[in-house]
């Protein structure tokens, strides 16, 4: 799973980008959006996993491969709906328990779940999503980008059992991967593990639905080299913030509190 989003529509956090360090003849250069796309496409050449990518006007970007295996603890998926899109690796336990309280059809899957949810977020709250999000139990990890709103929702479950990383482009755009390879290739020195249990929203920011009411603070990251390399995103349980982020009826996902 892969989404890339431009500088200027993700509003990452700015210690995600590190400085970048001297040239020398083993630096790592950051690439550009197409550039990871096509790293990304490499790694998913066999025809049996079905790798394909969808592009938008405003700058975003997914792409999606199935795993080469039909079955797999951490499966891969892939749905779209209303102009909302969503890539999900992993699984929920209580899905069944879950579509029962949303009222959904039996077939639905993970990520038509998440849509659904966000929809229900987006559109009749209010709801704390940091709640939501809690009520998921499983190992998970999604990217779900709303075409109609221009804006991006990811989480990482607090298990570990999926993980995000996260990095910033030769451009400035936002890259979201399960794959570390890529993303560490695509980013130079600029890139970092997308924290458990945690949510980002492109217009709100980087928090934990965990310990809602605690800030996350970047740590910075030294490589071997000694070099700064992205950051690392940690909950302060001896921080507060002023208040839950609440979903309301307007056209936006969300109308959070505002940081102690």
């Amino acid at each position: 799973m892969l989404g890339i989003f431009k500088k200027g529509l993700a509003h990452p956090p700015q210690e995600l980008n590190s400085p970048h360090p001297l040239k020398t003849a083993a630096t790592r250069e950051p690439k550009f959006p197409r550039e990871i796309l096509e790293d990304f496409s490499a790694t998913h050449q066999s025809s049996s996993s079905n790798a394909f990518s969808v592009s938008f006007e405003d700058g975003a970007l997914l792409a999606y491969a199935r795993p080469q295996k039909s079955y797999s603890v951490h499966q891969r998926l892939f749905c779209g709906l209303d102009n909302i899109y969503c890539i999900f690796r992993g699984s929920l336990n209580n899905l069944s328990s879950l579509i029962k309280q949303y009222g959904l059809s039996k077939g639905t899957d993970e990520a038509m779940f998440v849509i659904e949810a966000y929809l229900t977020l987006r559109d009749h709250g209010p709801y704390p999503a940091d709640q939501v999000l809690k009520d998921l139990d499983g190992d998970y990890g999604f990217v779900l980008y709303d075409g109609k709103a221009g804006t991006i929702f990811a989480a990482s479950g607090a298990e570990e059992g999926v993980r995000l990383f996260w990095g910033i482009a030769a451009d400035g755009s936002l890259v979201i991967s399960d794959n570390l390879e890529v993303v560490k290739g695509s980013c130079a020195k600029s890139f970092a593990p997308f924290p458990p249990g945690c949510m980002f929203h492109s217009e709100h920011g980087l928090m934990s639905f965990e310990h809602p009411r605690s800030k996350v603070k970047a740590m910075p990251r030294i490589d071997s080299e000694g070099v700064m390399c992205g950051a690392n995103f940690k909950v302060d349980v001896q921080s507060k913030v002023h208040a839950m982020p609440r979903v309301g009826s307007e056209a936006n996902w969300a109308i959070w509190g505002q940081s102690a």
